[in-house]
């Protein structure tokens, strides 16, 4: 999605006598004028709150959210202005610090409200060219002289004509169709078609139920069945974790890095409603956006926990019961980059693309990833185990698998065909790899990695559902008799065998063993 283009505000004037009609109240274009100048006030500030946001977790590389997810939380109320805001600043964001350091308008009492004032800076020098309200408009407009100088010079400086000249070319974007996801928690598929058809072209998606897709540009942020939460903004790739995992209805199923709650929300309607999921999140924040998008989904069986999924004991009888477990744990993001406009932080000139699969960051991030892996693996009832990351980087992807198979072959489990009809599968770099599933912008999606592991039954063979069943047939299949006691033995027989390695051991022998980074 390309960034929108500048927020569009009326051309406003400086204010005069006020004028009055023949009732003696203000005209009516002026109180058009007011509401439109209170609209821009606030939307600067929004745009201020959430450009602190992604400034400082671009600089941490610790992000609460993409620039879109930040912005469309529920705390921002002006939406469209805000995004808009956010884009150009960000677009901007070079040239605003040097003309507002060149000119000695950002000064130490204003450095605690700088994104305000790099905002302000923006929509007067290039947006709406007045503001009349507000401190920071204030001081905008009374250097607005200084900051135009100041403007030309860089200009003159750099040989160039414009000040469109001194933008960098940023990444284009080429247009995706708009996916969402009907949450069957709360309404079906066909009368969600029913509805989106009277507005727009509408075609249920061949391989993902309950998936949509309309045509690209689609804005549906605040159209009201998203908003109530009967669909959900999702795109494919995304969607295709949850139903490679397929967990059944009664199951109990841990999502271990949970947030912001899209794939959790999405298994509590694959479950129809029944059965219990452990929703996990460590970041306070991220874990209050989990809990709104869960309240939003309408879903009652979803315990969250704000925690460390790597401290939870496996052997705790809390945990005997999982059966399945999400993993879509903390990745670099390459793979949705674009999407999530990555390419208009600072940090994104700063680094070299070519070499991002093997920076520190990818490497650490990679360590990481087979911690978790070996963690997830090591919970002694769990008969399926989905990993899975938005990442295009093979360290992330491929060699996390490869490098934990040695551990799950040890613990019963082998790796399973997720979606075998999808063409794209994993890079060639070990035998077993075309198990393994990836997704590509060439197919108009995101870049995501999917792999499945799936503990084998007592006879020998993987215990992987039949693929001719459909999660729509699925549905309507009653609850499972299942032989409870004996699949406890079963559970108490591996606790026996994982006791004598905690699970940190684990993880720290295999990567060990396959060259990892300890």
């Amino acid at each position: 999605m390309p960034p929108p283009p500048p927020p569009q505000h009326p051309k406003n004037r400086s204010r005069g006598p006020a004028a009055t009609g023949g009732n003696g109240r203000p005209p009516r274009r002026m109180a058009s004028r007011d509401a439109a100048e209170r609209a821009a006030f606030f939307a600067r500030r929004e745009a201020a709150a959430v450009l602190r946001r992604v400034l400082r977790g671009d600089a941490t590389r610790r992000a609460a959210g993409s620039i879109k997810s930040l912005v469309y939380s529920p705390t921002v109320r002006n939406k469209r202005a805000t995004f808009a805001l956010v884009c150009q600043t960000l677009k901007y964001l070079p040239i605003l610090k040097e003309v507002l350091g060149s000119s000695g308008v950002l000064n130490s009492k204003w450095k605690r409200q700088e994104e305000l004032v790099i905002v302000t800076a923006y929509d007067i020098l290039f947006g709406q060219g007045t503001a009349v309200s507000g401190s920071a408009e204030q001081l905008i407009m009374t250097h607005k002289d200084t900051l135009s100088s100041a403007l030309d010079r860089i200009c003159a400086k750099k040989k160039v004509s414009s000040v469109e000249d001194l933008l960098g070319n940023k990444t284009p974007v080429k247009p995706k169709p708009r996916f969402l996801r009907v949450n069957t928690l709360k309404t079906t598929t066909e009368s969600v078609v029913e509805e989106l058809s009277k507005i727009h072209m509408v075609a249920k998606d061949d391989m993902v139920p309950d998936m949509l897709v309309l045509p690209p540009g689609t804005d549906l942020h605040s159209h009201p069945l998203v908003t109530n939460g009967k669909v959900f903004l999702q795109g494919k790739a995304s969607c295709m974790v949850a139903v490679a995992l397929c967990p059944k209805p009664g199951w109990k199923v841990l999502d271990a890095c949970a947030a912001p709650g899209n794939k959790t929300v999405h298994l509590a309607a694959l479950m129809n409603g029944q059965g219990g999921i452990i929703a996990c999140e460590l970041n306070k924040e991220r874990a209050k956006t989990l809990q709104h998008t869960i309240r939003r989904s309408g879903a009652n069986n979803i315990q969250t926990v704000n925690g460390d999924f790597l401290d939870i004991d496996s052997n705790d009888p809390s945990y005997a019961e999982v059966r399945a477990i999400l993993l879509d744990p903390s990745c670099s993001g390459s793979g949705i980059s674009t999407e999530r406009l990555d390419y208009l932080l600072p940090s994104h000139s700063r680094d070299d693309q070519d070499d991002a699969s093997t920076s520190s960051r990818v490497l650490k991030l990679s360590a990481f990833q087979k911690k978790a892996l070996s963690h997830a693996l090591s919970f002694p009832s769990v008969e399926r185990v989905v990993y899975s990351t938005c990442s295009i980087h093979q360290a992330e992807n491929e060699d996390v698998v490869n490098a934990v198979l040695p551990l799950a072959t040890s613990l019963g489990f082998e790796l399973a065909t997720p979606f075998p009809q999808w063409h794209r599968r994993g890079l060639p770099v070990f035998e077993g790899s075309e198990h393994l599933l990836r997704t590509d912008p060439e197919d108009g999606l995101e870049g995501f990695f999917v792999s499945l592991f799936v503990r084998k039954a007592a006879g020998g063979d993987a215990e992987e559902p039949n693929e001719d069943v459909t999660v729509e047939a699925r549905r309507k299949e009653p609850n499972e008799d299942v032989a409870v006691e004996s699949r406890r033995k079963q559970a108490r027989r591996r606790r026996s065998g994982v006791r004598a390695f905690s699970s940190l051991r684990l993880s720290r022998m295999i990567l060990c063993s396959n060259g990892g980074f300890w």
